[in-house]
């Protein structure tokens, strides 16, 4: 059983990496050979140069992704196959003789080695890819600082979380899994409603929208779309990123509404108002609750399955590791996970591409579609988004529809 499971993840490892390796390979190919003109439907608001520019940036980032599969793939065998677990697990408990504490070092450590391999790649997006492509905003300092905040703001709420678990994982006998999901899944719903007023405004600045004739418009949308929040805030993105974006945050009455202050020096009232309608649209058509209920769902179904794999010797001894515990469990399992369900994320990024069709349709209700088909294309040529993404690669991969296509489904709610 050992040998058959260590064949069976090594060959799902593999096969993961060659998929992502084809698929990257095809979105380079693709995105170069129609780098040279414009799509017809764009060619009246993008420029030649600014396809081609966006088309640069596609592959910079595809490329800078193959190699991080090949690096993140490298370090998993090396964790498994080659003995890097057990390692660390024979001196977590040099390190600390109580299981409690040398299970928490155990995956702390991991953490730490997973960050700092994956730091390079970050560091080159950051300073390489989005500096080269006139993106970003970030000095090295103030990276420097995010990072160190959010490493203190991880383990001031996480180290707490993680003995939890693991003490219920020891003492809540054969059904600890159901504990533990009750315990994350009433975490990750207080880290919603904390998150936009404890956490956020330690990495960005907030204030409210004061223009007055969009705040209006806006609240005129809020009153006709029947949606309360606690406001409208403007966020000082431009700090780190030329990018724009918006989104909502919290819970209930106490939702908020966040525009990043590059979004709104690149659109109109009218194209503001609707991209917001868009937002609105995925509340209203419950898009949220339904992610949020598969999530949980989804959680519950691997926590299970962990349960009936955390006394197993063939899961450990497969992975390269000698003494099951449940810290080591929980490693094995999330490491190997993906590899296994890799294949299957087409299907939530349809699901994704769904909502994000009725979202425009809920726009085009309450707003213009001709404002919400300019604001994209506006987003779509500041942000340096590829008009021309492979297909497959898009069906696999991307959460929202291709930009043909979704102008496309816009201009025929214009009818």
């Amino acid at each position: 059983m050992t040998d058959a499971f260590s064949l069976l993840f090594a060959a799902a490892l593999a096969l993961t990496l060659c998929l992502k390796l084809w698929l990257g390979w095809r979105h380079i190919r693709h995105v170069s050979r129609h780098r040279a003109q414009v799509p017809a439907a764009f060619r009246d608001s993008i420029t030649l140069e600014q396809h081609r520019h966006a088309a640069d940036y596609t592959v910079a980032k595809t490329r800078l992704g193959l190699l991080s599969a090949w690096v993140d793939t490298a370090l998993i065998a090396a964790f498994t196959f080659g003995g890097g677990l057990q390692w660390l697990a024979v001196h977590s408990l040099e390190w600390f003789a109580n299981p409690l504490l040398s299970g928490m070092a155990l995956i702390v450590a991991v953490a730490v080695i997973s960050s700092l391999v994956s730091l390079p790649f970050t560091l080159y997006g950051t300073f390489g890819i989005e500096s080269r492509y006139g993106f970003n905003k970030t000095t090295f300092a103030l990276f420097m600082a995010d990072m160190v905040k959010g490493t203190l703001i991880g383990a001031a709420i996480g180290l707490p979380l993680l003995a939890l678990v693991l003490w219920l994982m020891e003492i809540s006998g054969p059904l600890w899994w159901l504990w533990v999901w009750l315990v994350w899944s009433g975490f990750q719903l207080l880290m919603v409603a904390l998150y936009p007023t404890l956490i956020a405004p330690l990495f960005n600045k907030f204030k409210p929208l004061e223009d007055e004739a969009l705040k209006v418009r806006i609240e005129a949308l809020l009153q006709r779309a029947g949606f309360k929040s606690q406001g409208v805030f403007v966020m000082d993105g431009s700090r780190r990123s030329s990018h724009g974006n918006a989104y909502f945050t919290g819970f209930g009455a106490a939702k908020r509404i966040v525009f990043f202050d590059t979004l709104l020096s690149q659109l109109s009232h009218a194209e503001i108002e609707a991209v917001l309608a868009h937002e609105l649209g995925h509340f209203k058509r419950r898009h949220i609750v339904k992610r949020i209920a598969m999530a949980f769902a989804l959680s519950l179904a691997l926590l299970w399955l962990l349960g009936q794999l955390l006394h197993a010797p063939w899961f450990y001894a497969g992975l390269g590791v000698a003494a099951p515990s449940t810290a080591m469990a929980l490693i094995l399992f999330f490491t190997a996970t993906p590899a296994f369900t890799f294949p299957l994320t087409p299907l939530s990024s349809r699901m994704s591409r769904v909502h994000e069709y009725e979202a425009d349709d809920f726009a085009s209700e309450q707003t213009r579609a001709e404002d919400l088909v300019s604001a994209l294309v506006k987003l779509y040529r500041d942000n340096a988004s590829t008009l021309t993404p492979d297909p497959v690669h898009s069906a696999f991969y991307d959460s929202h529809p291709p930009a043909a296509l979704r102008i496309q489904h816009l201009k025929g709610n214009q009818a």
